[in-house]
């Protein structure tokens, strides 16, 4: 399973249209997701404070565009071996299993949602 972060509103706007689009697909060409692991980590350092959120559960079996595991573009100082999932073309909706809320804690950081603390 991988994850993506997704605004609420722009979940929602997704289901009419079938597929998920972001607008990192259309800017960097490809849909920032996490692993379970790693979805607390790039919470809290991009999203932090924000609310309406919601995690969506991916099974990349399902997945109709490429998937790659890429290093991300950042400073040398950061975690130059972690690979993060990156779906290369819009998300189909039927590949997405489950769609958690993901609110954040009232000093904006984020806790793992109780359906994901196993697979962390």
């Amino acid at each position: 399973m991988i994850l993506h972060i997704a605004k609420r509103a722009e979940w929602d706007a997704a289901q009419p249209r079938g597929e998920y689009a972001p607008p990192s697909l259309s800017v960097e060409g490809f849909i920032h997701c996490s692993t379970p692991a790693q979805l607390l980590d790039t919470a809290n350092r991009f999203f932090r404070g924000q609310n309406d959120l919601a995690v969506l559960c991916i099974d990349p079996h399902r997945l109709a565009a490429p998937l790659r595991y890429e290093a991300p573009a950042m400073a040398h100082d950061e975690r130059p071996s972690e690979h993060f999932p990156h779906l290369y073309g819009p998300l189909n909706l039927d590949a997405v299993t489950q769609v958690l809320d993901f609110p954040c804690e009232s000093d904006g950081t984020f806790r793992l949602p109780a359906a994901l603390r196993d697979s962390a």
